[in-house]
């Protein structure tokens, strides 16, 4: 979202762009990551205001939490306030063994301050520290245009698109990034695909 001038404010210009500068490393100091807490999941409102945002049944948090609670984390603002948070897991067997983005957001208020950097950051750390993976992925609607510019300027390339994964009403990109292990790049070779849901399964 675009910042608006209001009557004694002037955005535009070098103090324009000073101000933006100083307002993102400030947003950026003022937020830590630290692992999530069951107690988080009832704090999420106020991030999940993004229409992009998919949201889920408590189960689904708490199995996330409890399976895999070293692939979750929050960055919390000097008040308290829950300002993003990621979800993660990882699966798949043999060169398939990835860590995978399940849900991340951050509060409107602290986008673009480097808060969901850090927060994808972490998970690709977790997964090529603590599980050894070839990559990470994640889905993102086509029609979301803002978040894979977003991912691939971390380097998520698009690999394949999943036919109407979203309730068949919209596909998903599948988007890859590469991990150290993967020396070769194998796992966004032979991009393009187009796979049904039900193929992912096997």
């Amino acid at each position: 979202r675009r910042l608006r001038a209001g009557p004694h404010q002037h955005l535009g210009g070098e103090s324009g762009t000073c101000a933006r500068t100083w307002a993102f490393l400030a947003a950026s100091a003022m937020t830590t990551l630290r692992p999530m807490l069951v107690d988080d999941l009832f704090h999420f409102n106020g991030v999940n205001l993004d229409h992009f945002t998919e949201t889920f049944n408590m189960s689904f948090y708490f199995h996330y939490l409890t399976r895999w609670p070293e692939c979750c984390a929050v960055a919390e603002a000097v008040d308290g306030t829950i300002a993003g948070y990621i979800i993660g897991k990882v699966e798949g067997q043999g060169s398939e063994w990835h860590g995978h983005v399940s849900a991340i957001s951050v509060a409107p208020e602290f986008r673009r301050t480097g808060v969901a950097n850090r927060l994808m950051e972490y998970l690709e750390e977790i997964s090529e520290k603590a599980h050894d993976a070839y990559f990470v992925d994640l889905f993102v609607r086509p029609s979301n245009k803002a978040a894979i510019a977003f991912y691939e300027g971390l380097g998520y390339v698009v690999y394949r698109t999943v036919i109407g994964y979203y309730s068949g009403e919209e596909d998903a990109n599948d988007m890859r990034k590469p991990l150290p292990r993967d020396k070769e790049g194998r796992s966004i070779k032979n991009s393009g695909m187009r796979v049904t849901p039900e193929q992912l399964e096997r």
